[in-house]
């Protein structure tokens, strides 16, 4: 059994961060400044000033902040865990000694986030009838499930399964998969992704925020449900059925519920046990889903019946975003912001691998987020004045667990919604070597966009919109959070056209790195990353928020982008 992170391995790792971020090619700080970070002379040229301040961020910096954030002694940053409290710790740390204030003022760096921990044991065989036949699925070969309210004992009585196409109501698309059916009390099974075929409807391969398993169980919620099933598959999901287990077959984490959901369970079934449940309804499972692609589906009551009870172990708990701020220099624009954001939790223990390593060290995910910000915090923090905007360095808890840190922070935010001018995310990187290309995570949605293709054609490269766009990450991270609340945000991804390699490699990397190490015990740190090229990601974003932080004109979104209202709204209500 593990033991917990003791204090003395914690105050290893401490000096150690003070020695590695302080002593390692340190940049001269913002030290002969005045209160609002004014420096005392201003010698150097700026374009040339911004080249030194960039050339801080190197492979050696980053290696080494990788290497220290998902090492063992952190036990994979589980939130609400001696290991997340370690690698707060040592975030901290490392701000100070980069001379980042505290963003919370007298209350220090820490922004605490109450969490219910949820470990709910579901039924080891779960029995579906119709007439005198039955099927039955098996936990975590066939089913994964969870609860979606925190009380001790659950049942859902005996219910029908309905199948409700991709659980999908969207009038500006002409697309309405329940049709005012009564579906109270019902147990719905739904397909991932949205409509993906006509790039005239919805946006065509490009996942939008219906396609995502969160606003599935969000509108099976609206409706009254009991309980709501996705249908896994390998190219709906962009991951395996494995992924789905690690991430929902254990302790799972939610934020306080304000008021109870009627949604009592909410899961994920294979594409096998799917099947199997249409063919237990006398139906063949493609048929099921060639019907839903029509706007003229209608939920169809599949007559099998099933009835689940199981319990859930609730307790309150806590985790904590970690906030730093490097103050801009503009008496006019220092009480705007641009957030920088990467998330510091991960995995934590679990489920062994075939070698019996237990620990999910999440070196790339997302060790190297976090490793990036950093060096783009020491990089500012090196030029000789600092932006006219002000940055915010965050580190947000319980990503993995559905975003929860950064929407507990833009629903608490320190600092009005109204005055982030935009965010830029950092989730994992690239590891592989140089590209000639950028992948930007929503491209075309922002005026974003021409900061991103200035900094790019800077470094003489090109930005392609997702190249995995049928994968919805612009849902999937925590820059979602924000552009939810209007601001803008973008989230850069490794590119595929990798220098002196052949077409399909980079992606080829991509796609073993999901099948072999996202979210399992193998995200570690060896010796054959290649940190060229996340050099590269980070002095990108190192350009792009310093080119945000003084613009005259901050972003916005473009005309009819789905975010474009609720940033007006937040706007006209701050005049």
């Amino acid at each position: 059994m593990l033991s917990p992170v003791s204090f003395t391995t914690r105050a290893l790792y401490f000096s150690a961060v003070v020695y590695v971020i302080g002593c390692q090619r340190q940049p001269t700080p913002q030290a002969a400044s005045d209160a609002r970070g004014t420096p005392a002379t201003t010698a150097l040229d700026p374009a040339d000033a911004r080249r030194r301040a960039a050339s801080t961020i190197d492979a050696g910096f980053l290696r080494e902040q990788v290497r220290r954030i998902s090492a063992d002694a952190f036990e994979g940053r589980a939130p609400a865990t001696a290991g997340d409290r370690a690698a707060r710790e040592y975030l901290i740390q490392a701000l100070t000694t980069l001379g980042v204030e505290p963003g919370f003022g007298a209350s220090g760096f820490e922004q605490p986030v109450e969490l219910v921990l949820l470990k709910t044991t579901m039924p080891v065989a779960w029995k579906f009838e119709r007439a005198h036949d039955a099927v039955t699925l098996k936990w975590w070969e066939q089913y994964i499930a969870g609860s979606a309210v925190h009380r001790s004992d659950v049942s859902i009585p005996a219910t029908e399964l309905v199948f409700a196409g991709y659980g999908i109501e969207a009038p500006e698309f002409g697309w309405d998969d329940f049709k005012g059916a009564d579906l109270n009390g019902k147990l719905l099974l739904f397909l991932n992704n949205d409509p993906d075929w006509d790039p005239g409807l919805f946006a065509g391969t490009t996942r939008l925020y219906y396609g995502r398993w969160t606003y599935k169980y969000e509108s099976a919620a609206r409706r009254g449900a009991a309980g709501a099933l996705i249908l896994h598959t390998r190219d709906s999901a962009g991951y395996p059925f494995q992924v789905v287990q690690t991430s929902w077959g254990g302790e799972v984490f939610d934020l306080p519920a304000v008021s109870e959901s009627p949604l009592k369970l909410k899961g994920w079934l294979t594409e096998e046990a799917a099947g199997r449940l249409a063919g237990l309804a006398g139906k063949q499972l493609g048929e099921l889903v060639q019907a839903a692609k029509s706007r003229d589906f209608r939920p169809v009551p599949l007559g099998v019946r099933t009835s689940i009870q199981f319990n859930n172990q609730a307790r309150k708990v806590s985790s904590a975003n970690v906030l730093g701020v490097i103050r801009g220099t503009d008496p006019d624009l220092q009480d705007e912001y641009v957030v920088l954001t990467a998330h510091h939790d991960h995995l934590g223990i679990g489920k062994a691998d075939a070698k019996g390593d237990r620990i999910y060290n999440g070196a790339l995910d997302n060790g190297a987020g976090l490793a990036m910000v950093l060096a783009i915090a020491r990089a500012i923090r090196a030029l000789p004045r600092a932006p006219r905007r002000s940055i915010l360095v965050l580190f947000v808890a319980a990503e993995e667990q559905g975003l929860l840190g950064s929407r507990y922070f833009v629903d608490h935010s320190s600092v009005p919604l109204s005055r982030v001018v935009a965010n830029i995310n950092f989730d994992a990187g690239n590891i592989w070597g140089r590209t000639r290309d950028v992948s930007q995570i929503g491209f075309g949605k922002s005026s974003v966009d021409g900061f991103v293709a200035r900094a790019v054609a800077e470094q003489g490269r090109v930005v392609r919109p997702d190249q995995f766009p049928d994968r919805g990450f612009f849902y999937r991270s925590d820059q979602f959070n924000f552009a939810r609340v209007g601001v803008p945000a973008v989230y850069l991804e490794v590119g595929t056209d990798f220098i002196g390699r052949p077409p399909e490699w980079g992606k080829q990397q991509i796609l073993a790195y999901e099948t072999q190490s996202y979210h399992q015990p193998s995200d570690e740190l060896t010796p054959e990353w290649n940190f060229d090229g996340m050099v590269e990601e980070a002095q990108l974003g190192f350009a792009i928020a310093l080119e945000l932080a003084n613009t005259d004109q901050p972003p916005t979104w473009n005309p009819g982008d789905e975010f474009e209202a609720v940033r007006k709204a937040a706007l006209r209500a701050a005049q």
